[in-house]
């Protein structure tokens, strides 16, 4: 099954948390809060939103940082996707 985002919306796959100790073990998935970084799946088409021309300014393969309480979790297939706006996306990491 594939997710195809609508309007301005954005399809994003969580990074795993890692927490390295000062010994450097790395200890997967300990963190109390899940991360505010992921990877863009899907992206919307754009267009005309609500009145206003909205272009999509992610990719797909970009890893971006999203706002903490945005979106809707969705799981498909096992796997577990946030959708966004593309407004709740703050920043690309390159």
């Amino acid at each position: 099954m594939k997710l195809s985002p609508l309007g301005d919306r954005v399809v994003l796959k969580q990074l795993e948390a890692e927490e390295t100790t000062k010994s450097g073990i790395v200890l997967p998935g300990q963190s109390k809060e899940k991360p505010q970084q992921a990877e863009v799946i899907a992206v919307g088409p754009g267009g005309v939103i609500d009145g206003k021309e909205v272009k999509m300014q992610v990719k797909v393969g970009q890893k971006v940082i999203y706002s903490k309480y945005a979106g809707t979790e969705v799981k498909l297939d096992d796997e577990e996707f946030i959708i966004v706006k593309q407004n709740d996306v703050l920043a690309v990491i390159e």
